[in-house]
């Protein structure tokens, strides 16, 4: 997806995708670069500004669209994609800045010649650049600015310049006495690169920009920089793609082979995560709000925007680049301007490992909030959900749970409360649940946030079983089992996987004969979870062998206490027994235990194994980074390698977060659910490996021993839980062959 999620942000996009097709195709900007080093503005510029896209964001009484800064990002990564040349992304950028400045008339007339099209540039405050001494009438800076993109193109320069009591910020005119500006080489051949330099140059008292926030200005900056490089990274997806499906060796497309198709799949996944991290900079900086914690906010997000889209765009252009072969090398080929505009941003924004540094210094004690901000909107069932959880929190649980001792699934009158109010699963239909919106859905999280002493129940893996049995079950079985199973009282596995089916399931053998009232079973399922706990499981069976392998299944419910099951516990690497193996032996299921017909059961499965992998990448809401959290709160000798890696570890932990967050927005839009589940599975994978990878090494020698230290913290035992959720819903692997095949559209084999 784009950064844009409305019809009308997709829409303005569009429109800066035709301008760019119009006025300035690849071809004819070729002929331009050394115009545009030389900092002359492309001769389209002046039709930019008459079709206002130069002043989305700016207000209408300036001049402007009066759009919001959400708006200009999706005309940033527009232009991006579209390889659009000339000072676009410094010229919103200094409008953006100067936006936020105390609205004084010389502001407004600033505001105003920039909506009447003036290109700008911005030079951030830098310690070893440009020095502010106070005087009389003003200000006296001097020095040099590091390489500014769009400076030789500007003809208004926003800067901050190093005072003794802070940054003064003020606008100036290139063409005014004591302003030099060096032209340089820039990498990015579509744009300009500069140095400003100051020599006695004089700022009056009224000519300052007074309010600006310095970090809020920075983060302006990185929040469009990263729209830019998400727009540079999408363009390197539709453009691979079109060349996988295209481009013939072997006497077959390249697309069907599994590692192009693979590494096409990681690039989406990192697209899409750098997209949700440049949205999330944007909407932090965008939204209303005053003082530190606002600030935090803000920082956390631009911080995250520079992990996971600024800084990877690089490398991200590079595999690209590898996936077209030696033709992307050439100079003819459009890849290499990507590449080169790629490298330009991720330099403009200094080095990432000051990010990673700062953003783990800021998630010692802080966490990103991703909430839709919801308002009073829908008050009424608002109240109702209160009411239920408050009486809630003045009962309590006094049984275990069916499935193991842990609080979310334990039983009693506090989870029969919420369970026959509707909410351990609110989007099923009463009387399971209440039906609720998206909307609504989020109302409930907010209201059980709101009270971190009550813990939300769970239904385990009955949560991915129980929407089949809604669908495809009759009212009697619908009866017998959701409503024990809300309350706690049944536990569920699911009999799927066997030692020749696993990520191949519709390879299964499991037989399933029809006899007078029911079925025989016969088979061998491995890898059960909790089968040794649970009541009752989902069995995927082979009721049809003479048809196509996906169409001869049965989806049949279980008892687990039937004549006939054995089960055989597997031991994991980390000693416990959370698997099984289960042997089927003339197991009878009656007719009514059957789901839908008897070859029904591979939509019912896939049905399933959705709300699975829906499941496991919802667990990123789980902090996997405490242990490196704790050790960010201790003196050591690897103590800025630890605050580094916890920042990019809560970087990719944010991004996954935040692409949920905006698949939620999606829906409350009323648009269909996209491809984030897959996506966020395989990001899921990818976080949890890095995370822990640094974790060993930041901990060592620690991982030498099981044994939990005086604090309770062991370090290899969530560790040894790691393959569970590796390969739990389907492996990478499998996640990557489902993007590459039924997302991207590459050929099968």
């Amino acid at each position: 997806m784009t950064i844009g999620l409305t019809p009308e942000q997709q829409q303005l996009a569009e429109a800066i995708i035709q301008f760019a097709a119009r006025h300035a195709p690849i071809e004819k900007t070729r002929s331009t670069f050394d115009s545009l080093a030389a900092g002359d503005l492309p001769q389209w510029w002046d039709e930019l500004v008459v079709n206002g896209f130069h002043a989305v964001h700016l207000p209408e009484e300036a001049g402007g669209q009066g759009g919001t800064l959400m708006d200009t990002a999706c005309m940033v990564e527009a232009a991006a994609t579209a390889l659009l040349p000339g000072p676009v992304v410094p010229t919103v950028t200094a409008g953006a800045i100067a936006l936020s400045a105390e609205r004084t008339p010389d502001v407004q007339a600033l505001l105003a010649r920039m909506a009447q099209g003036a290109s700008a540039a911005v030079v951030l405050p830098d310690a070893r650049g440009l020095r502010a001494t106070s005087g009389e009438d003003g200000w006296t800076v001097r020095g040099a600015s590091a390489a500014t993109l769009g400076l030789c193109s500007a003809q208004v320069i926003v800067v901050g310049a190093q005072g003794d009591d802070g940054t003064v910020w003020f606008a100036l005119d290139p063409s005014a006495p004591g302003v030099g500006i060096d032209v340089l080489n820039g990498t990015d051949k579509t744009i300009d690169v500069g140095i400003l330099r100051l020599d006695q140059y004089t700022c009056a008292t009224g000519s300052a920009l007074a309010g600006i926030d310095d970090e809020r200005a920075r983060c302006l900056a990185v929040a469009l920089t990263a729209s830019a490089a998400s727009g540079t990274i999408r363009w390197c997806v539709d453009a691979v793609t079109a060349h996988l499906r295209t481009r013939e060796q072997f006497g077959k497309p390249i697309g069907a082979f599994q590692a192009l198709q693979h590494q096409a799949a990681m690039l989406l996944v990192n697209s899409e995560l750098a997209t949700s991290a440049a949205w999330d900079a944007v909407r932090s900086v965008s939204e209303d709000g005053e003082g530190s914690e606002s600030v935090v906010q803000q920082r956390i997000a631009a911080a995250g925007a520079v992990l996971m889209a600024v800084a990877p765009a690089p490398d991200l252009v590079l595999d690209t680049l590898t996936m077209f072969g030696a033709i992307g090398y050439t100079w003819e080929h459009d890849l290499h301007l990507y590449w080169r505009k790629a490298t330009s941003l991720a330099a403009s924004i200094g080095p990432a490992s000051r990010y990673a540094h700062a953003l783990g210094e800021l998630s010692r004690t802080e966490t990103r909030d991703v909430a839709v901000k919801l308002g009073d909107v829908d008050d009424d069932f608002r109240q109702r959900v209160a009411a239920v959880l408050d009486e809630a929190q003045t009962l309590r649980n006094d049984g275990p749970g069916r499935q193991g001792d842990y609080e979310n699934l334990a039983t009693g009158p506090q989870r029969t409360l919420i369970a026959e109010s509707g909410l351990i699963a609110p989007h099923w239909p009463r009387p399971w649940g209440v039906n609720a919106t998206q909307l609504q859905l989020l109302i409930i999280d907010e209201e059980f946030a709101r009270r971190p002493d009550l813990v939300r129940p769970s239904l385990g893996i009955a949560e991915w079983i129980l929407p089949t049995i809604i669908s495809s079950a009759s009212e009697d079985l619908q009866n017998r089992f959701i409503a024990p199973t809300q309350r706690g009282e049944l536990g569920w596995c699911q009999l799927f996987s066997e030692p020749g089916a696993g990520s191949d399931l519709a390879s299964l053998t499991t037989r399933a004969t029809k006899v007078d009232g029911g079925w025989l079973v016969n088979g061998h399922k491995i890898w059960t979870s909790s089968a040794h706990t649970a009541d009752f499981g989902a069995l995927l069976a082979r009721t049809d062998p003479d048809v196509a392998k996906h169409r001869g299944l049965g989806y049949f419910i279980v008892d687990m206490r039937s004549e006939g099951i054995e089960l055989q516990p597997i031991r994991q690497a980390n000693g416990e027994a959370h698997f099984n193996e289960v042997f089927l032996t003339d197991v009878f299921v009656a007719d009514e235990m059957l789901l839908g017909g008897p070859t029904d059961g591979w939509s019912q499965a896939i049905a399933t194994m959705a709300q699975e992998r829906v499941a496991i990448s919802g667990y990123v809401n789980f902090d996997r980074a405490s242990i490196l959290r704790r050790l960010a709160n201790e003196e050591g000798p690897d103590h800025n390698r630890v605050l580094s890696a916890l920042g990019e570890a809560d970087a990719y932990a944010n991004a996954i977060k935040v692409l949920a967050l905006r698949e939620v927005v999606r829906l409350l839009d009323g648009q269909a659910a996209g491809p984030a589940s897959s996506i966020a599975k395989v990001a899921m994978n990818v976080m949890l490996r890095r995370t822990f990878k640094a974790t060993l090494e930041l901990t060592a020698p620690a991982a030498l021993t099981e044994d939990a230290d005086a604090a309770g913290m062991s370090v290899v035992e969530p560790y040894f839980h790691l393959p569970a959720e590796l390969i739990g819903g389907g492996t990478k692997e499998i996640q990557l062959n489902i993007i590459a095949q039924m997302i991207l559209g590459l050929p099968r084999k």
